[in-house]
C-alpha cells in the first residue's frame, strides 16, 4: 500500500525524504577564495579587458585543481535538506556529520567572504536568538537557496503545527489513514 497521500510527497512523520542536494563552491578553501579575489579585480579597460578577466583565465588549472580535490572520499562533502532536517554530509559513504532540524532556528542570513562573491557563492547561516548554530560554506548562489530554505521551513512548521490540533472524528480517520494506521 502507497503510505503517500499525494504521490512523490512524503510526511516528515513517515519517512524522512531528500529535498534538494547542494555541494559547496571552490569558495568554500582559502585557495579558491583567493582565485575569486584576483579574478574580481576590476582594473582594465572597460568590463571585457580587466586583469580581473586575465588572472581568471590564468587561474583555471588551479581553480580545476581544487575542484578535484574537492572530490577525493576523504573530504568530499555536500549539504542535503531533508523535509526533516538540514544535513552536512561527508564523504563516498555520506555519513551525516552534523544536522539541524527545521524548527531550530528562526533566521536565517548570508555571508560573503572575500572572494566569494565572484564565484557566486556564500555562507548560509543559520541563527536562534541572534546567535549562529549552523553554517553551510560555500554554497551556490546563496539568496537563492536561503529563500529555498524559508520555504521549506515554513511548509514543514506549518504541517507540524496542524497535525498538533485537535481532530473531529472524521479528520482524526482522515489523518489515520494518510499516517497508515
Amino acid at each position: 500500500m502507497n503510505q503517500q497521500p499525494f504521490e512523490g510527497i512524503t510526511a516528515p512523520e513517515i519517512a524522512e525524504a531528500t529535498c534538494l542536494t547542494t555541494w559547496p563552491t571552490i569558495g568554500a578553501t582559502g585557495l579558491g577564495r583567493w582565485v575569486g579575489r584576483m579574478a574580481d579585480i576590476r582594473w582594465g579597460l572597460g568590463k571585457v579587458f580587466t586583469l580581473g578577466n586575465l588572472l581568471a583565465l590564468l587561474t583555471i588549472p588551479i581553480s580545476l585543481a581544487i575542484y578535484f580535490w574537492q572530490l577525493l572520499p576523504g573530504i568530499y562533502c555536500r549539504y542535503v535538506f531533508t523535509n526533516r532536517r538540514v544535513i552536512f554530509r561527508k564523504g563516498s559513504r555520506a555519513v551525516d556529520c552534523r544536522w539541524l532540524d527545521w524548527d531550530e532556528f528562526d533566521e536565517l542570513r548570508v555571508d560573503y567572504l572575500p572572494g566569494q562573491q565572484w564565484l557566486r557563492s556564500g555562507e548560509l547561516l543559520f541563527c536562534r536568538n541572534g546567535v549562529e548554530v549552523f553554517r553551510l560554506s560555500s554554497v551556490a548562489r546563496p539568496e537563492v537557496l536561503r529563500q529555498t530554505c524559508l520555504t521549506v521551513q515554513k511548509a514543514v512548521l506549518s504541517i507540524k503545527k496542524a497535525l498538533q490540533r485537535p481532530f473531529t472524528t472524521s479528520q482524526t480517520q482522515e489523518k489515520n489513514n494518510i499516517q497508515g494506521l
